[in-house]
């Protein structure tokens, strides 16, 4: 019987190769390990699950029990997903959503915000704000070839929604000092 383990705090590829790490430590065997879950082969024993729980806590993980927490950070998951990968500007959120968690739009979005106490809405604008002060900090990309990556109507939406969120225009951010990256995984908790 294969068991599905949700965690908590993987949202990048090495989280993913960590995890992996963690239970190939611990000799448990796995069939798959994705951004938020991983697919074991095995039911897993008490002791060997008290060992997981702490291992993945040593290093910043967490195992979700609870069903809606699970909701939700499966949504987190997936919206950093869309927007750090390229996708379609004409892919509508709630859409996207819906084809990857079996509810509807109502429920999801609903239980995110009793939650985390903010709209998915504006989680997708947050973790915005933060990949335009990764791409910013780089210097690779111009403010309007920023805008078009992530699906900005223009760059004046941008810089308006960017000062709103930081305070400071993409213009200040750049020549600040100290521009005050957060980690995605912690931008509202």
């Amino acid at each position: 019987m294969n068991d599905k383990i949700y965690i908590k705090n993987m949202v990048c590829p090495r989280c993913v190769e960590s995890v992996t790490g963690i239970f190939k430590e611990l000799n448990i065997p796995v069939e798959e390990v994705r951004l938020g879950e991983v697919l074991v082969s095995n039911a897993i024993g008490k002791h060997d699950f008290i060992q997981l729980k702490s291992a993945l806590e040593t290093k910043g993980f967490e195992i979700l029990e609870d069903k809606k927490t699970q909701l939700v950070e499966k949504v987190k998951t997936l919206v950093i997903d869309l927007v750090y990968q390229d996708a379609s500007p004409h892919l509508k959120l709630s859409s996207y959503l819906t084809e990857h968690i079996p509810y509807d739009y109502s429920y999801i979005s609903n239980s995110f915000t009793a939650h985390e106490g903010i709209t998915i809405e504006k989680f997708v604008i947050l973790q915005k704000t933060e990949r335009v002060k990764e791409l910013l900090t780089y210097h690779e990309l111009t403010l309007s070839e920023i805008a078009y990556k992530l699906h900005y109507s223009s760059t004046a939406a941008l810089s308006a929604q960017f000062k709103d969120n930081t305070g400071m225009t993409p213009t200040e951010f750049k020549r600040s000092a100290d521009p005050g990256r957060k980690n995605i995984d912690h931008l509202i908790s």
